[in-house]
């Protein structure tokens, strides 16, 4: 269980955000950064907040009232509720951003440069200012104002089409690929803006964008398809990549599903102990008949059971695993070994299981301090730091300009 203060050392301790993010892309990025220390004030809409705070799965709320969602992307960070529109609101921004390090926005492009909340802006007041935007398609060009949404972009960028089988439609990943790809850029770049910033004094604008990412991160397929001219087929089978020839894929078993991969196919054939199989055994074969041989693989490990076949396919140094749900993911051994399964305790959906920060630094470890804000849970606070006084505040939480949950009066 996890406690809201800690005398454990943080890497970015010292380092202030103020995010304007919402949905995934931005604040996974920012939850990455306050896991490691950095202070994140999230910057809500009065009331509403972040637009994730609406929206789950299958119409479940955690503790019945909290979105899964949100949970899972904010932990770590403050919140103040604040109408951007209102001329005080960005008076006080202002003040903040004098002693900010980092601005973090994922609206679309020009929405925060109109409402005076750009690069230009914060840096006016603050020339060490890093101000990192994320988007969909970046800032200009004829797709600079769809909607940037994860799967648009899986759908454009190859990698829906590359994805499943052959005679099924063309498959995204079973997650928020983009929208993640786009959050360890933004990290990414946000990390050598400040490190160069140390070394210059200066900050500078950073720019992310989920289209170049996803391109960037399918440089090995695209490098192929580029200089060969050639796209990938699909498999009509279970083999595992478009561009990789059998035995790579996923294969059925008595109880289940178990993955091999690269792998010497006759070292293969010999545990499955059906030497027919050898006519296949040349690299032209391997590739041109990949779904024949998966199909005829697929027939011999349908006769083990998962643990059989891995344990015999990981005494040949097979490369091989089984295929788990999420929630057998959350048991499996080595996951329960390494401790990936945490909890905090969040003040409406109590206890809230989520996964650990991945990344480990030996003198300064990433810790979760607080739970996912309420809406502007932190306004009163936030602010008094500051310097606002306690009339002020209670003026503008009466006027609607700054809002605070009730749950945290």
């Amino acid at each position: 269980m996890t406690e809201p203060q800690t005398s454990t050392p943080a890497a970015l301790a010292g380092i202030r955000i103020l995010d304007f993010s919402h949905l995934l892309q931005g604040p996974f990025a920012t939850q990455l950064l306050a896991d490691m220390g950095a202070d994140v004030i999230k910057i809500e809409r009065p009331g509403k907040g972040d637009l994730f705070r609406s929206l789950t799965f299958r119409n479940k709320w955690v503790g019945g009232s909290e979105s899964p969602n949100f949970l899972a992307w904010n932990r770590n960070k403050r919140s103040i509720a604040l109408n951007l529109k209102a001329p005080e609101v960005k008076a006080v921004l202002m003040e903040m951003a004098k002693s900010a390090d980092i601005v973090v926005q994922n609206f679309r492009p020009g929405v925060m440069k109109a409402m005076g909340y750009g690069y230009e802006d914060f840096r006016a007041v603050n020339p060490r200012i890093i101000y990192c935007s994320g988007s969909g398609y970046g800032e200009d060009g004829p797709y600079a104002d769809r909607p940037g949404q994860d799967m648009l972009v899986q759908g454009l960028t190859g990698i829906m089409a590359a994805t499943g089988q052959a005679d099924a439609p063309p498959t995204p990943v079973g997650a928020g690929f983009s929208d993640q790809v786009g959050a360890m850029n933004m990290v990414y770049g946000i990390l050598s803006a400040l490190y160069w910033r140390e070394k210059s004094g200066r900050g500078q604008e950073v720019k992310v964008n989920l289209l170049a990412g996803m391109l960037a991160h399918q440089n090995q397929e695209m490098v192929m398809a580029l200089n060969f001219n050639e796209d990938f087929q699909r498999p009509r089978s279970g083999i595992g990549h478009p561009g990789m020839d059998a035995p790579f894929g996923t294969y059925p078993t008595k109880d289940g599903w178990v993955t091999i991969a690269m792998s010497p196919y006759r070292t293969l054939v010999g545990v499955l102990g059906n030497d027919d199989l050898l006519v296949y055994d040349d690299p032209q074969k391997l590739f041109a008949q990949r779904d024949e041989i998966w199909r005829a693989l697929a027939a011999e490990t349908g006769k083990w059971t998962s643990s059989a076949l891995l344990e015999a396919l990981l005494e040949a140094d097979i490369w091989c695993g089984e295929v788990k749900s999420h929630l057998q993911a959350a048991e499996d051994p080595q996951v329960r070994h390494m401790e990936l399964v945490t909890s905090y305790d969040h003040p409406r959906a109590g206890t809230v299981k989520v996964i650990a920060p991945a990344v480990r630094h030996s003198e300064t470890p990433a810790t979760i301090r607080r739970p996912a804000p309420l809406v502007g849970q932190h306004s009163r606070e936030i602010l008094s730091e500051f310097g606002y006084s306690r009339d002020e505040i209670e003026a503008w939480l009466a006027s609607g300009v700054v809002y605070a949950d009730e749950a945290s009066t």
